[in-house]
């Protein structure tokens, strides 16, 4: 069974930085797409950034460029987010999700993803 828990959210100040993880376990995803989405109360869920699964392509919303770094450790079979500067309009549920082996599409889009985790809450205060 497939299973993505993420951790390390929080209450941080703006201008702070936090760092998710997120533990994928059922099988291997080196071969998959992995991403952040995050949801704010009221709002549609939303791309945040997203790590293609050959070579080291890497994609990022417009609103996080520059400030938030994913990353994955293939070995751990985890997908990191470090978010720096953090603004009061990051607050979000932050989710990671991860697309079959081999998929191909648009690394923005929900579609591209299969599994997805619980979610974190990311509280950003002014």
């Amino acid at each position: 069974q497939v299973q993505l828990v993420e951790s390390g959210g929080g209450l941080v100040q703006a201008g702070g930085s936090l760092r998710l993880s997120c533990v994928a376990s059922g099988r291997t995803f080196s071969s998959s797409p992995m991403g952040w989405f995050r949801q704010a109360p009221g709002k549609e869920r939303e791309f945040v950034a997203a790590s293609r699964w050959v070579g080291d392509s890497t994609y990022y919303a417009g609103s996080v460029k520059g400030r938030f770094t994913i990353s994955r450790d293939h070995a751990k079979n985890t997908l990191y987010l470090q978010m720096n500067s953090l603004k009061p309009e990051d607050t979000a549920v932050y989710s990671c999700a991860a697309g079959r082996p081999y998929s191909t599409g648009s690394y923005y889009s929900l579609g591209l993803y299969d599994y997805w985790g619980q979610g974190t809450q990311v509280t950003v205060s002014s």
